[in-house]
């Protein structure tokens, strides 16, 4: 099992930048993938991004080339920078882990663009 914490979410204006952090309570090694998702009320839950194990990173086109996903392996945390934020990332964003076949999520963090 996991527990994940996400925090950094907020108010900016577009354009702007945040970076989100999810503390994981085991090491990041021992998860096979870590992950970002966002989810705005009556939609499904949307992919963001995501980073392995062994590093490799994937995002969704709606977000390339505006959102980085990294981590801190001695802090057992990863980050989603945002940056050139849009109105249309307005959402809940949820921090996920997989390990093996076994899925987890974080309590979600808020993340308000005004144009």
């Amino acid at each position: 099992q996991v527990q994940l914490v996400e925090s950094g979410g907020g108010l900016v204006q577009a354009g702007g930048s945040l970076r989100l952090s999810c503390a994981a309570s085991r090491s990041l090694f021992s998860i096979d993938v870590m992950g970002w998702y966002r989810q705005v009320p009556g939609k499904q839950r949307e992919w963001v991004a995501t980073i392995t194990s062994g590093g490799t990173t994937n995002y969704a086109d709606s977000v390339k080339g505006r959102f980085t996903i990294s981590r801190d392996s001695a802090k057992n945390t990863v980050y989603l920078q945002m940056n050139s934020l849009k109105p249309e990332d307005i959402a809940v964003y949820y921090c996920n882990a997989r390990i093996k076949s076994s899925v987890y999520w974080g309590q979600g963090t808020q993340v308000t663009v005004s144009s």
